[in-house]
């Protein structure tokens, strides 16, 4: 597989260039975000690992580029603001994944992998559940006649609770299939979208039919 790192930090960058052809890859690097989106959206990557803050053009800047023209292509954000409300903008910015510095070597690697390996899937882009349609292509939402936009982010949470209609879709499944994530990386990022999808499916007098089932997960309730 082809990987490219996109790092401004010289001895980041060749650390990573370094760990990744020893896990065996083939690994590309450019130190700025102009040379990085010129070369992301040139064709034969596979991965993308990008830097938040980068020189010439901003990391979000260049993965807004790499979404609007490979929407399918991994990207792993690297960044070292760790916030949530800082890595919940990076997720709904469109990465699909986030890593704080200082980081582990080896949780990079095993993330590289995760999303290396998740095949390509033919699924449903229109989904009718729980009194709801979604149309995950234009990212609308309707209830009872009433159309509301979605993020990227939103879509998906949404489409993965209406593909389970009435069953408890747990916190690391949910991270698993809407992030990437393989295990729980401490972040209540799920619970955050989980608000947001019910502040805009929410009608006069009738809540979002998001059902909280506590310390498990989330379900979205079939209609009687």
């Amino acid at each position: 597989m082809e990987i490219l790192v996109v790092e401004d930090e010289p001895a980041i960058a060749d650390f990573l260039v370094r760990g990744l052809e020893s896990e065996g890859h083939r690994v590309r690097s450019a130190a700025d975000g102009i040379e990085g989106e010129k070369v992301a959206l040139g064709g034969g990557v596979d991965l993308v690992i990008l830097d938040r803050m980068l020189p010439g053009r901003d990391g979000m800047d260049v993965l807004a580029a790499i979404r609007r023209a490979e929407p399918a292509l991994p990207v792993i954000v690297l960044t070292a603001k760790d916030s949530v409300a800082d890595r919940v903008a990076g997720l709904d910015h469109g990465a699909t994944d986030y890593v704080t510095k200082p980081f582990s070597f080896e949780e990079l690697a095993a993330r590289v992998r995760a999303h290396l390996r998740q095949p390509a899937r033919e699924v449903a882009t229109e989904l009718e559940a729980g009194g709801i349609k979604l149309d995950l292509l234009a990212r609308r939402a309707e209830r009872d006649g009433h159309s509301v936009r979605l993020s990227e982010r939103e879509a998906e949470l949404l489409a993965h609770l209406m593909r389970h209609p009435g069953q408890v879709c747990t916190h690391r499944e949910i991270l698993s299939a809407v992030w990437g994530y393989e295990h729980d990386p401490g972040t209540n990022v799920v619970q955050v979208y989980i608000g947001y999808l019910r502040r805009r499916l929410a009608l006069p007098g009738s809540p979002a039919p998001i059902e909280t089932v506590r310390s498990v997960g989330y379900r979205l309730a079939k209609r009687p």
